[in-house]
This record gives structure tokens, sequence and C-alpha cells, in this order.
């Protein structure tokens, strides 16, 4: 049997989901020769750890109890079990997980919204673990601590930072490396801005079709964390950097769907729901008359093209696989050399804790050749 030892790096929504999931797969796991032993697991303000990571590993049950600790919103603090963990506080925690690095190679899971994790992530990798990665942070920061962290490539995964459990970047990475040319991307990364667009197709005001989809959860709990385009843009800027375009976020064209004086440090979010909002709905109106008129639609997307990336509402063709895209799916059109005429296209489910645990544990399986 085939040991992974693992150290999960946030217990939110995805990282939580993730233990259901190794839990659920043990059979599954087993008959194919593996035992993914978790060791150990940060949040926000504790390092929780079995004493000997060698060799030690949290049980199940243990593992379900801190999901329902972490669900309830407590600390770590309160899952230790004399004998069984130890607790360390957010200063010991980075010197506590480089030391362990230091002796025993592991895969450190990333499942937080953190940039505080990089320094952990990188020093990791360069002393031989191994890195899977849900947070887009680490690979939207300086393109100096970008290079740092693929100092080690075959050691990283990250393939749920775009697109939840879809295979866009494996997809990229076999056409890059088998020699064919990417010269276009153009997606909707976005399940919330997905939903919105192809609902305003239909004629109903753009500020009412906002208020359901935050009604339906797909939204955060400020839509003007999705309308702003920031985590488009972020998702963008990790393929781009994967094509080999030496860009930062600064470099991307941005296109947020509310105006400056309606940003959270100036407008509230009550008054954005209640009066602000409504007053973008003229404007996307006369958008999408317009793209109708040309017999196109709208749909927000980005862009990567000519070692450039573009993040805003577009006309497409309503036939493309973006033009006949509805709900909150992501689709993906890849243009290459093989792929000129007719893109290769990635659609599905792009979001969801579910879909993107499932995305980070086949991440971890896939490293599996580097664990004896």
């Amino acid at each position: 049997m085939k040991n992974i030892p693992i150290i999960l790096m946030g217990c939110g929504g995805v990282g939580r989901q993730l233990l259901h999931h190794i839990v659920s797969c043990r059979t599954l796991h087993a008959n194919k020769g593996i035992h993914l032993r978790v060791a150990g697991i940060f949040d926000s303000k504790s390092f929780l750890v079995v004493p000997d990571v060698s060799s030690m590993e949290f049980n199940d049950t243990f593992l379900m109890n801190i999901c329902q600790i972490k669900s309830n919103g407590l600390s770590l603090q309160t899952c230790v079990e004399s004998g069984k963990s130890e607790a360390f506080s957010s200063p010991e925690s980075t010197k506590k997980l480089t030391d362990m690095a230091a002796r025993l190679a592991f895969t450190l899971v990333d499942c937080s919204a953190s940039s505080e994790t990089i320094g952990a992530i990188t020093q990791a990798v360069n002393l031989g673990c191994c890195v899977v990665l849900a947070n887009k942070k680490p690979l939207t920061s300086s393109m100096e601590e970008f290079d740092n962290l693929f100092l080690q490539p075959r050691r990283i995964r990250h393939e749920s930072t775009v697109g939840a459990g879809l295979p866009i970047i494996a997809s990229l990475n076999r056409i890059v490396s088998s020699g064919d040319t990417i010269y276009r991307i153009i997606g909707s990364l976005s399940g919330t801005l997905g939903y919105v667009m192809s609902e305003v197709e239909d004629g109903k005001p753009f500020s009412e079709v906002v208020k359901a989809a935050q009604a339906l959860g797909y939204t955060e709990p400020d839509p003007r964390d999705d309308l702003s385009g920031m985590d488009v843009a972020r998702k963008g800027l990790i393929l781009a950097r994967l094509l080999g375009h030496r860009m930062d976020m600064n470099s991307i064209k941005i296109e947020s769907l509310y105006p400056d004086k309606m940003r959270p440090n100036t407008m509230s979010l009550k008054d954005f729901l209640a009066n602000g909002l409504q007053l973008l709905d003229n404007d996307i109106e006369e958008r999408i008359k317009k793209a109708s008129s040309n017999g196109n639609v709208l749909r927000y997307v980005c862009v990567i093209e000519n070692s450039r990336c573009n993040v805003g509402i577009q006309e497409l063709p309503k036939e493309s696989a973006l033009g006949r895209l509805r709900g909150s799916d992501n689709v993906v059109e890849i243009y290459s050399r093989c792929y000129k005429e007719q893109p290769l296209v990635i659609q599905g489910a792009g979001a969801g804790n579910d879909t993107t645990a499932a995305g980070v544990l086949a991440d971890i399986l896939d490293l599996q050749d580097l664990f004896t």
C-alpha cells in the first residue's frame, strides 16, 4: 500500500468537502493500492498536527468531527486530543511546517483563500514536498513568486484554480507539450456571470437577475465581488502565465460591471442592492439590444490573445459554444494550430465545493508516483 501523507491548509467549504471525499473513497483508493494519510490541518488561527507525522494520522471519525466543528464556526483548537494531536498558533505554524518538510516529503494541499500561504508552500516544494492548489492567490502573485514556486513544476498541481474540476489546465499543458501553438483562449470562467448574462438575454432586468443569483447562492455575499471581474481576471492570469506570458494583474484590462462610485468602500451593500444595482439596468439592456441586432449575444469572458489578456463583456455569435451557454457552467474555447477552425471546447460545472474538492483529490492522486 502506497501511503501519501497530507497536510491541509484551509478548512472552509472546499477543505471540508475534500476531507469528506477522502473518507468516502477509502475502499476505492485501497483497491488502487493507495492510502491518503491526513496528518495535519490548518485553519486561519492554528495548525493541528499528529505527534509523529512520519507514521501517524487522524482517523476518519476525527476528520468528520473536525468538519462538524469547523462548520459550526469553531477553531481547530477545540479538536485537540491529548496524545493524538498537537496545536500550534499562527506564528509557530510556519516554522513547524518547514521543520516537518525538511524531514518528510508530504503533499501540502492549499484550499484556503489566503495570500499568506505563498512562502510556506514555496519552502515546502523546495524541500521536496508536493503541492496541490485550489487557492488562486499563490499563482497570481508577483512573477518572481510565481517563478520561485515553479522551480519544481513536477511537484505542483493546480487544476482546481481554474474551472474547479474541469480539465482546463491539463488540456492546456497537453497541447503545449505536444508542440501545438495556442494562439487564442476565450472563456466564460465565472458561473455567476455566466448565469447572469444568459438570463438577461431573455429580457430580464440585470438588477433582478443579480438578486436572483444571490438568492440561489451563486454569488459571493456581496455580489460586487463577482461583478468586479477580479475572480475571472485571476483565472485568466493563471492561464496566460501557463502559456508563457510574463504578466501581472496590472497587465490585464478588466471591465467591472459597476462604476467606481458603487465600490464597497464608497457604497454600502444595502444601498447597492436597494438603489445602485437598478441604475445599471439600462446600459446592459442597450448593449443586449445592440448585440441582438448584430445576431450576437453578450457574454462576460476572458480573452487571451497576442500576449494580451482582457476581461469583460463581449458580443459573440449565438451559435458558438459560448453563445449557446445557459446557466452557471464554465465554457472555454481553445484555438491552436490543430484546433484552428473548430476550437477545443471544455464545458461543465466550474464552481461548487463538491466539484472543486473532487478536482483537488484528483490532483493529489496524480502525484502518487512521487511517493514510495
